[in-house]
């Protein structure tokens, strides 16, 4: 039996199958999609660095850090 026929007696046979394989493809495309759009709205809006000044961050979790080692060099001194 070939890969086809397998796919369409496990899958698209019965109606109930082949309503459960969409829901399920539309959970994991949604969760796919949701990575790739964070991914992307954090490497369009990561910190830039110029020749002139440090760091500019654009983002909280970035600023978080930078405040968190700042804080830690203050308590130092």
């Amino acid at each position: 039996m070939s890969f086809t026929q397998t796919i369409y007696n496990t899958v698209f046979r019965r109606t109930s199958s082949y309503a459960l394989a969409i829901v399920v493809g539309a959970v994991f495309f949604e969760r796919f999609f949701d990575q790739l759009g964070d991914g992307l709205f954090d490497y369009m809006n990561k910190g830039m660095q110029s020749h002139m000044q440090a760091t500019c961050s654009k983002q909280w979790k970035d600023l978080k850090q930078d405040l968190a080692l700042r804080q830690s060099s203050d308590e130092d001194e």
